[in-house]
């Protein structure tokens, strides 16, 4: 289905970064040495494509990508995520959200008779750890909702939401909190909300905070938490000098101050996904577009620690991408990282670890998600 025009710019805006863990379905795998060429295997990720409204379930097989299976959408996609317990995917629609059950091998089911399971048009959401919240948000309201939901089925058990307000409505991205402690927001130039999450409380919502904008143009686009709660990273535009003014913004995450270093140029105009890789040593970040263009690009930092103080350090080189890379995945082996660019060349870019220069990316895969333009907006991965 084709989206209009102010949709499908308004959309670029909202898509969120899912990363996975270990201990889902996942091919045989082996190692090369080679810079551009693999005969490793992934675990299963899904690309969303809003133009053709499409879920594409893949896998890297020894090197080579691997097409599960496509699924249309009920209606026009905006976003999806996957469960924890990986038995789960949700999709937000302008029709609501629906619930999808995850085979063995990465297949997807429409649950709950096709029906979705909320009307909100939900542009940012995550499930959080206990399996029993789905927390959203939708763009245009300055609320935080969650909706209280089975770990075994899926589906809703209660007809009401929960919700708490935070201080901006244009909603570009949240993230959970790998402790369960926090839901961060990134609401454009109102910043990024701060909100305590308890899970076993009715509302497990607290009152939320607010982390201001460095820049005064600037614009906050993008959330992650260190894996091991280290640290919390935002992604603002207008958060560094020089013509690709981008910023990493980077927060110790048990006191949510800002270290002296902060933010770390990225080398490009709006980061638009930050991924934490499950090891903690590095992280990066995707730029939609730079000052000389619009191809994306990913920079990465290695992170050091010495009693409690952290350093990041740019990584001499940046990776290609395609064009407007909105969206940063690693793959449950944690052997791979996958990025999706809404304008193709390429859709979809697969990488590994570079075997002598540490934290660097090789390009492994390059490859369209279907018939462009697919407007490829979102990933997510098994954990």
């Amino acid at each position: 289905m084709k989206i209009t025009k102010w949709v499908s710019v308004l959309l670029l805006g909202a898509m969120p970064l899912l990363n996975g863990c270990s201990n889902f379905w996942q091919a045989p795998s082996s190692s090369s040495d080679g810079t551009t060429t693999t005969t490793l295997s992934s675990g299963v990720f899904w690309v969303l494509n809003i133009e053709t409204a499409q879920i594409v379930a893949y896998y890297v097989n020894a090197g080579t990508l691997t097409k599960i299976a496509s699924y249309s959408t009920p209606t026009t996609p905006i976003t999806l995520t996957v469960a924890p317990s990986n038995s789960f995917l949700y999709l937000s629609t302008l029709n609501g959200i629906y619930v999808y059950t995850i085979g063995s091998s990465g297949t997807l089911t429409l649950s709950n008779s096709s029906k979705p399971i909320s009307t909100d048009q939900a542009y940012a959401m995550q499930v959080d750890s206990t399996g029993t919240w789905l927390v959203e948000a939708m763009s245009g309201t300055a609320n935080l909702y969650a909706i209280s939901i089975s770990s075994s089925t899926g589906l809703p058990t209660a007809t009401t939401e929960q919700y708490v307000g935070i201080a901006g409505s244009s909603i570009q991205q949240l993230t959970i909190s790998p402790d369960n402690a926090y839901v961060f927001v990134a609401m454009g130039t109102s910043g990024t909300a701060t909100v305590p999450f308890t899970s076993g409380n009715a509302n497990p919502f607290g009152t939320a905070g607010t982390i201001a904008v460095k820049g005064s143009s600037g614009s906050a686009l993008s959330v992650a938490v260190d894996p091991s709660n280290r640290l919390l990273y935002i992604g603002e535009t207008a958060a560094t000098s020089g013509s690709n003014s981008g910023g990493l913004r980077v927060f110790t995450y048990s006191t949510l101050a800002e270290l002296s270093s902060s933010p770390y140029a990225i080398s490009g105009l709006a980061p638009y996904s930050i991924l934490p890789i499950s090891t903690g040593s590095y992280v990066y970040v995707a730029n939609r577009q730079t000052a000389s263009g619009t191809a994306g690009l990913i920079k990465g930092f290695s992170i050091a620690s010495s009693s409690s103080s952290y350093t990041l350090t740019a990584l001499g080189s940046t990776f290609s991408a395609g064009t407007h890379t909105v969206g940063l995945a690693e793959d449950s082996s944690h052997q791979f990282v996958f990025a999706v660019s809404a304008d193709g060349s390429y859709d979809l870019s697969g990488y590994v670890y570079d075997s002598t220069n540490s934290g660097y990316l090789d390009t492994v895969v390059q490859s369209t998600t279907g018939t462009d333009p697919t407007q490829a907006s979102a990933i997510a991965a098994a954990h």
